[in-house]
């Protein structure tokens, strides 16, 4: 039976369109951990499990995200295990704009990071915003917030690092940003897809009324070095 690549998105994307992203062989892959910490194994056997455990042990924590439960790998010590949903683009929701929305470039970067570091929206690191063209909004010259793409499997792309300075919620930047980042993932023929905690609700009643759907739920489990 042939699997779905969001089954498994991590290893969908490192094994083919953001290989140049990871560090890895054919059966284990991570991203460069100055890009992010996701790491995948294409199927959970028992070498695979074995050789992320050595991924971990050289390059540092690691990241699963994926379909079903996930083993711990020999070497790895479980530093976070929840509940999560995958939700994927039915038909996108007319957002009206009331802000300028502007490119990020990495001129930007350190702001970013700052912006992600205080708001958490997931993993960011320095290079984060090379794995898709990210839109932020401005405040007298300040990032107040922003969105952009992460993983890109085969025919899909996920929007991701989503997040607004407290300072400036409740003005719909979250909504606005979103929806901008998946109208141009569409605009390519792909598919916009998105991850969130299953306890967040806020965050997931904000995508469905962009028009996402829940298309499975998902496992995060948080690795180190035992």
């Amino acid at each position: 039976m042939t699997r779905h690549p969001l089954d498994r998105p991590v290893w969908s994307a490192l094994a083919n369109r953001q290989r140049a992203f990871s560090l890895g062989d054919d059966l284990v892959r991570r991203l460069d951990p100055a890009v992010g910490p996701f790491a995948a194994v294409g199927a959970d056997e028992p070498e695979s499990l074995s050789r992320l455990g050595a991924l971990v042990a050289e390059h540092g924590p690691v990241v699963l995200l994926q379909r079903g439960e996930i083993p711990v790998p020999p070497g790895t010590t479980a530093r976070l295990r929840a509940a999560g949903v995958q939700l994927v683009l039915d038909r996108l929701a007319a957002v009206p704009t009331t802000a300028d929305l502007v490119p990020l470039g990495a001129d930007d970067v350190d702001e970013m990071v700052a912006l992600a570091r205080l708001t958490e929206p997931g993993p960011f690191e320095s290079r984060t915003p090379e794995l898709g063209g990210f839109l932020g909004i401005r405040s007298e010259g300040r990032l107040v917030a922003m969105a952009g793409e992460r993983m890109k499997p085969e025919g899909h792309t996920e929007v991701s690092g989503v997040c607004t300075h407290p300072d400036h919620r409740g003005r719909g930047y979250a909504a606005m940003l979103s929806a901008a980042v998946a109208d141009r993932i569409v605009a390519r023929g792909e598919t916009p897809f998105l991850h969130a905690y299953a306890a967040n609700r806020a965050a997931i009643t904000l995508y469905e009324r962009l028009g996402f759907v829940l298309r499975t739920p998902v496992e995060v489990l948080a690795l180190v070095a035992s």
